[in-house]
């Protein structure tokens, strides 16, 4: 059983029986890639013509755009100006903010000022009264185009994805803020097939083009990720790096497989095959955080899922994860999360009618 009063150390108590086949370490990274799964909440279609500049403010959702014709710059926090031609995706998978703009340092207005008109189930159409798309004018009352430009606008294809990983996964913690599909091409054969299927269903512009188009933006995401996994792989440090440790990858790989086990230090350093004070010392000092920290976030992660997902009651998900209490479980979560387990179901239950 699991008490919060101790956040640094785990107890020591006998250890229980070891699980019959824990997973190796590089099966650990194969099955997080082979489960990784991005669901597109929303998708839009943007025409803008030039100059312009959008805002896209921080979420917790992924971000994807696919520059479908002409050109824009992209500028993230604490980074420079990166230009994005015509086939050209890029992710950011934690949902950083970020600016997307004809030009660089052009004043930005925020994506939620522009207006958007649904044309599909989550995908709409996304222009503003000064953006308007031409061939839309006549239907869009707010719709103010100069008749006499002839330019014809970019186009970007901009949509908001959901990971089937925890926020708080110490993979998508790695992640750069913004990964393009171009840099990664070389890693994934794929890629580049599935950019050429996207550019053609913009080219064609056949019924149904955005619905498709949406479908590949999630593939492509995923192959993104596997792409930079891959590429990390060669140049480890840390998470990584430590799934890929012959002695310490095995015992992550352990906790993930079975987050609901009562693991202990003794049995986590037995795993390792050293004493408890050289595997406390050897674990912290590669994956950055001590065993017990490292178990509580696993179990938060595997909780934040039974709660968010599955609609699972607090006092369930305490008693499966082994604490002594619903308190210390609550306490316990929201110190890691960052807000009570009680307020995520709350807010679910709100969603999806959810009995209390």
């Amino acid at each position: 059983m699991h008490d919060d009063s101790s956040r640094d150390a785990l107890p020591s108590a006998p250890p229980s029986p070891l699980p019959p086949t824990p997973l190796k370490p590089a099966d650990l990274l194969t099955q997080i890639l082979l489960g990784l799964r991005l669901e597109g909440v929303e998708y839009g279609r943007c025409l803008l013509r030039a100059p312009w500049a959008v805002a896209f403010p921080a979420r917790q959702e992924a971000r994807f755009h696919f520059v479908a014709r002409g050109g824009c710059w992209l500028r993230t926090p604490g980074s420079d100006w990166v230009r994005l031609n015509a086939g050209d995706a890029v992710l950011l998978p934690r949902g950083s903010l970020h600016v997307l703009a004809s030009a660089p340092d052009l004043p930005a207005v925020d994506i939620d000022s522009l207006s958007r008109r649904a044309v599909a189930e989550d995908i709409y159409l996304v222009g503003s009264e000064h953006l308007a798309d031409p061939a839309t004018a006549a239907t869009d009352p707010g719709g103010k185009v100069d008749q006499h430009d002839d330019t014809p606008p970019d186009v970007m294809f901009c949509g908001a994805m959901r990971f089937n990983l925890d926020p708080l996964h110490p993979l998508l913690a790695m992640m750069p803020d913004a990964m393009r599909a171009n840099d990664l091409a070389r890693r994934d054969p794929s890629v580049p097939a599935l950019l050429e299927a996207m550019e053609r269903e913009v080219a064609l512009d056949r019924i149904g083009a955005c619905g498709i188009l949406a479908r590949l933006a999630d593939v492509l995401a995923a192959s993104i990720i596997r792409a930079w996994v891959e590429c990390a792989c060669n140049d480890a440090s840390g998470w990584i790096a430590a799934v890929q440790c012959p002695s310490i990858g095995k015992v992550i790989a352990a906790i993930h497989a079975e987050p609901e086990r009562d693991w202990r230090v003794p049995e986590l350093a037995g795993l390792m095959g050293a004493s408890r004070s050289r595997f406390a010392e050897a674990f912290t000092r590669t994956v950055g955080e001590s065993p017990a920290k490292y178990v509580a976030k696993v179990k938060m992660f595997q909780a934040r899922r039974w709660i968010a997902q599955e609609g699972m009651r607090v006092a369930v998900a305490a008693d499966r994860l082994g604490y002594d209490s619903e308190a210390s479980f609550s306490r316990a979560f929201k110190r890691i999360v960052g807000q009570p387990p009680g307020a995520l179901r709350r807010s679910l239950s709100r969603e999806l009618h959810i009995p209390g």
